[in-house]
């Protein structure tokens, strides 16, 4: 409350324009000023599905606190630590903002449940929909449950109750279902009787660098690496296939999911090296996400970019080969671009290698859905509200833009819910 305080309630709040998914971020700080926790809730609840998750993983140094006027000469409001505070009040205190709908008749199947198709789902039952969820894994959550370590999100907590208040709502969740195998898209149009179907299966498909070594037993990707310990719980020695983790571990990359690999290898015991091809200036990992590594003990190699994995006569890793970089021109994405030194070759002796590089979006969707556009990167073609070359269908979040942010997918699908409405309301 003393925090809420400080907030000068503008009457053209930045903070607004600066959130992907348009919480009147003003009203809800009043109403925890005044102590109605409640009434906080509520106002949220109307522009947001997931309140404690953006809490504890949104960039909020970018985004709303980034405009806050506050920021400009101290310290801005600290919104996203507020937010969490609600939504851990509303699920300690068992408390639903938000109320069923009756429905309208028609049916909405939104693929993949993480926080895109969750806020899609939520918006369109608000609005009365038929809503079905269609989730490949056997959990709810996507990225949320799979991608983010319970250290930075808990699941049993948080996210389960996130999603168990959509359910409330009167959506409808199927697991195990995989979409372009189990089911077409096609056939949950022409067959199963929807009238609109929301793409929103992320970008989980792991990019490599395509050098030597890569297929050395002790390489995986850090998506792999975070699912299997994240959902399936193979760090456990018991369980039926066992996460290896190396004694000491190279991570390539410098953003959230290079941070978050690095430090579940921490905890379970590794040395961990940070592998970066640029500065610490470059990195892309929010700032309290890299203070949190290091402060775990994560070291950081960085202006050094891999050449080569090097493997012992058994076939596994026992180095990784760097060559040190420096900082030239800027390139396209407005970041100065590395550029290799002759000669300053090293070896940072390794015995197994996680791939943080980014990710793409599993191409099974696009592959197995007639007159879908996709681009070079494999990402599905659509306009800012979701609407994509084949009318009917919708899409929004990673499998749009690439890997992105909790976030910025949660707009795509509050845009795309609208855009759904618009669309069949029209027929």
């Amino acid at each position: 409350m003393t925090e809420a305080k400080r907030c000068l309630n503008c009457k053209k709040p930045q903070c607004v324009t600066g959130c992907p998914v348009q919480i009147n971020i003003p009203a809800f700080i009043q109403q925890v000023a005044e102590g109605n926790f409640a009434e906080a809730a509520r106002i949220i609840g109307e522009d947001s599905a997931l309140p404690a998750v953006c809490g504890r993983v949104c960039p909020q140094e970018t985004q709303c606190e980034g405009k806050c006027v506050l920021g400009k000469k101290g310290e801005p409001i600290a919104i996203g630590k507020l937010e969490r505070f609600i939504g851990d009040w509303s699920r300690e205190n068992n408390w639903c903002a938000t109320k069923k709908s009756a429905e309208n008749g028609y049916r909405v199947a939104v693929i993949g449940s993480g926080p895109s198709g969750l806020t899609c789902a939520k918006e369109l039952r608000m609005k009365g929909y038929n809503v079905t969820v269609f989730e490949a894994l056997h959990e709810f959550g996507g990225v949320l449950v799979y991608g983010i370590p319970s250290f930075r999100l808990p699941k049993e907590t948080v996210v389960k109750h996130e999603v168990e208040n959509v359910k409330k709502l009167g959506v409808r969740f199927e697991s195990d279902i995989i979409i372009g195998r189990t089911v077409s898209v096609d056939e949950l149009l022409d067959k199963w009787g929807f009238h609109a179907v929301y793409l929103g299966t992320g970008a989980g498909f792991p990019n490599f660098m395509n050098i030597e070594g890569e297929n050395l037993c002790g390489v995986v990707s850090a998506n792999e690496f975070l699912t299997r310990n994240n959902l399936l719980f193979a760090y456990k020695p018991e369980h039926e296939t066992p996460n290896f983790v190396g004694r000491k571990v190279a991570v390539v990359g410098g953003g959230n999911v290079a941070m978050d690999a690095a430090r579940t290898a921490v905890r379970l015991g590794a040395e961990v090296h940070i592998v970066y091809r640029r500065s610490e200036e470059e990195l892309p990992a929010r700032a309290e996400e890299v203070h949190h590594a290091k402060e775990e003990g994560v070291q950081f190699n960085l202006l050094c970019n891999p050449v080569k994995i090097l493997g012992n006569e058994q076939g596994w890793v026992n180095g990784i080969q760097c060559v040190r970089m420096e900082l030239g021109e800027p390139d396209a994405s407005g970041r100065r671009r590395p550029v290799a030194i002759p000669g300053s070759e090293f070896t940072l002796e390794v015995d197994m290698v996680i791939m943080s590089i980014g990710t793409s979006p599993n191409p099974l969707i696009a592959a197995t859905t007639d007159g879908l556009d996709i681009n070079r990167h494999g990402c599905v073609n659509a306009d800012e509200d979701g609407r994509t070359s084949r009318r009917g269908i919708f899409a929004g979040g990673d499998i749009v833009t690439g890997a992105a942010t909790v976030i910025l997918a949660m707009g795509a699908g509050k845009k795309a819910a609208k855009a759904i409405d618009e669309f069949l309301m029209k027929k």
